[in-house]
């Protein structure tokens, strides 16, 4: 339905005279070159967010439900589950510090779309990535980076809520970035 819409906008765009695309002025020795970002997928339906479940039907009740609905959800707008995530970093060495976050950016990097989280429990510095309900989802999630980190292991924590459309947990978008000239 988005994708219609947007068609039918950049349709009427086209007919529609005197109505052009913005022109970029590049700096001389600059050049636009396009890039792909990755970023998380929203968690919940947008379209539904911020609406009140009250709002798209009609329903006979008490206002103290809707009351203590909007309450539950106001209380708990900032919980997270217990879930899993695999390990993949685990140290306390001088340089431990820089090293999590070395491996943090690297497996952002070739994994997108999983997100990598970074904490620090005295004296040891960690990195676990993904967020799963299952065991049997952060196994899979294993077996496949087991080659790049072959010490990596599945640990129970507090996960924060995964994606609704696993299939999906991210989205690729193309932007344009000024390079100066003779640079990849």
């Amino acid at each position: 339905m988005k994708r219609r819409i947007l068609i039918a906008i950049a349709a009427l765009a086209a007919l529609l005279p005197g109505v052009r695309a913005q022109e970029r002025v590049v700096p001389e020795g600059y050049v636009l070159v396009d890039s792909l970002v990755y970023r998380p997928a929203t968690a919940v339906d947008s379209t539904l967010a911020g609406r009140s479940v009250f709002s798209l039907v009609e329903v006979n009740q008490p206002s103290t439900v809707e009351t203590a609905m909007s309450s539950h959800i106001a209380n708990n707008r900032a919980k997270t589950m217990t879930g899993y995530r695999v390990r993949i970093f685990f140290d306390n060495k001088q340089n431990a510090r820089q090293m999590s976050e070395q491996v943090q950016r690297s497996f952002e990097a070739s994994h997108p779309g999983i997100k990598a989280h970074r904490s620090f429990a005295s004296p040891f510095f960690k990195v676990t990535v993904g967020d799963f309900r299952t065991k049997s989802e952060a196994m899979q999630l294993l077996q496949e980076i087991s080659r790049d980190y072959s010490s990596a292991f599945v640990v129970k924590e507090n996960i924060d809520y995964p994606p609704v459309d696993k299939e999906h947990s991210y989205v690729i978008d193309t932007v344009q970035v000024l390079r100066p000239v003779g640079t990849r």
